[in-house]
């Protein structure tokens, strides 16, 4: 390294953590976009449906969501691989704003199912454009000091999606849900175009429309059945199966078009890294009992407890402090010490007790207790959140950056999915079992449309029905939990196995620095790669 080199590189963390630190609060904005929004148009619906009608297509306003971004996400990361990340990102935040401005002019239920799909379209990049261009800018090794700041905005959209959607549908109408996301969509579009500076690239091979096609027709598939199953059709209906035969067919093809594919959508060999699949197989877990949790727990407290479902997103509040808590202080440790295998193994363990602690909770469990569970259920995600990411972008070449983090995205996404349906249905056969049982006819009658009462249905029922509702609720929680509990036993097996590879970036070059073409594999990885460097340098 020339003396100019050295001076450059002695200058460099002077200047770059402020620039760092701009790009990542419009990286952040962009993030919360994506999260704050299902949380607020929630709170809205009854007053949406109240003003358009069509209550019978009223699952479809989230399920358009979920499913476009679901489907996008892969297809946004190989884009923003072969076209370049910044020109990508910029394009999903204009699709996503487009999507908001038409959802708040809808006229009625079918305009806003279908304009919700094109905010799907757009939350899609989002999320994974945020993931991968943290992963260009930051190495993995400094990335822990930003852990904190993505469990932050998370925190924040589950508390307070809800209360700022009561809020604005209250005093604004609910449009304002939507056009909420115009000037905070504005600033994160000029602050990226300002401040981010990425090199441009161009790809020689064609986009695998094929492989994008299938994927799409196999992920809608599996998305449709965990959404339907169990509520639109029985699990054995013909539509269920034929959805589940549909979504094989296309992911065994899929599999095979990558196989041949010059540019695939979701390149085959980054699974030949153990802990890149490792990562997905926890990422998985981890949104199977992170959205179960988030979906009982409220629906506990306000049918058991007796709390109000206005603070429904303060219910959240030990387990989400929990998380952002645990998520900072173990970037910290990681960026101070380059270790990170024991976290997996911790958060796996803290899931473990916390959901077996949740499926104790019983119509005599005290607000104080219930939180206490919350807090150890919450301090294992926080093991989990930004780690599972973090050693998955690790696991694999900077040319892979995009499609590593769709993957790790999509399969957190999925297992989110997968956690609610099945969770849920098992929830809901409890909760009408022990109602029949104890209140006979009368209570299989009052949950034979749908096992979660609002809170101005319960208080509709005679006292016997209504105790027998709170005991059905604590049951149904009891046996999702427990579920949750033996699933989370996967996430501790696997980071059993996870290799402590070293992060790209830190100190350890200055002691071992590595010649180019020179060293195995892990020798290359600990050195700062010529791409971290010039990606930085040029933020």
């Amino acid at each position: 390294m020339s003396p100019n080199q050295q001076a450059a590189a002695a200058a460099e963390p002077e200047t770059k953590p402020r620039s760092v630190r701009v790009v990542l609060l419009a990286l952040m904005i962009a993030m919360l976009l994506a999260m704050l929004d299902n949380m607020i148009i929630g709170t809205a619906m009854p007053t949406i449906v109240g003003e358009l009608g069509g209550l019978e297509h009223l699952s479809w306003v989230v399920t358009a969501y979920t499913l476009a971004t679901a489907a996008s996400t892969p297809i946004w990361g190989k884009l923003g691989d072969m076209y370049g990340r910044k020109g990508m990102f910029l394009t999903s935040i204009v699709v996503f704003l487009i999507g908001s401005a038409l959802s708040g002019m809808a006229q009625d239920m079918g305009q806003l199912i279908g304009f919700r799909a094109v905010q799907g379209l757009g939350a899609g990049g989002l999320m994974v454009g945020v993931m991968a261009i943290i992963g260009d800018l930051i190495p993995p090794r400094e990335r822990g000091k930003y852990q904190g700041l993505m469990a932050g905005v998370m925190a924040l959209a589950m508390i307070g999606g809800p209360l700022v959607g009561g809020t604005i549908t209250d005093h604004l109408g609910w449009r304002w849900s939507f056009y909420i996301n115009l000037p905070l969509g504005a600033v994160a579009l000029f602050a990226v175009s300002a401040v981010l500076h990425l090199p441009k690239k161009r790809a020689e091979g064609r986009i695998d429309y094929l492989g994008a096609a299938l994927l799409t027709v196999g992920i809608t598939a599996i998305v449709l059945v965990t959404t339907w199953g169990g509520t639109e059709y029985a699990w054995s209906s013909a539509v269920i199966m034929e959805l589940i035969a549909l979504g094989v067919a296309a992911l065994v093809g899929f599999v095979l078009v990558q196989r041949r594919a010059a540019q695939p959508i979701m390149p085959l060999h980054i699974f030949r890294s153990r802990n890149f699949t490792l990562m997905g197989i926890i990422g998985f877990v981890t949104g199977f009992a992170m959205f179960g949790a988030v979906l009982f727990l409220p629906l506990y407290q306000q049918s058991v407890q007796g709390a109000s479902a206005t603070n429904s997103g303060l219910l959240l509040l030990p387990m989400l402090c929990a998380m952002l808590v645990i998520s900072l202080a173990a970037g910290r440790v990681t960026t101070r010490t380059g270790k990170y295998k024991i976290f997996p193994i911790l958060g796996g363990v803290l899931m473990i007790v916390g959901m077996y602690l949740l499926s104790t909770m019983d119509t005599g469990t005290s607000r104080l207790t219930s939180g206490v569970y919350m807090a150890v259920i919450g301090a294992g995600m926080g093991f989990l959140m930004q780690i599972t990411m973090l050693v998955a972008q690790n696991s694999v070449e900077m040319k892979d950056m995009g499609v590593a983090s769709s993957t790790a995205t999509l399969t957190r996404t999925l297992g989110s999915s997968f956690g609610v349906a099945i969770m849920g249905a098992l929830f809901n056969h409890q909760v009408q079992d022990v109602m029949t049982e104890r209140a006979g006819a009368l209570g299989g009658k009052v949950t034979e449309q749908s096992a979660q009462l609002d809170a101005a249905s319960l208080a509709k029922l005679p006292e016997a029905a209504r105790e027998a509702y709170q005991h059905a609720v604590a049951s149904g929680t009891h046996a999702a939990f427990l579920l949750g509990t033996v699933v989370s036993v996967v996430v501790l097996v696997a980071a059993l196995f996870v290799k402590e590879t070293p992060l790209r970036g830190g100190e350890e070059p200055k002691k071992a620095p590595a010649q180019d073409g020179e060293g195995d594999g892990t020798a290359r990885r600990t050195a700062p790669a010529p791409e971290d460097r010039k990606l930085s340098e040029n933020v």
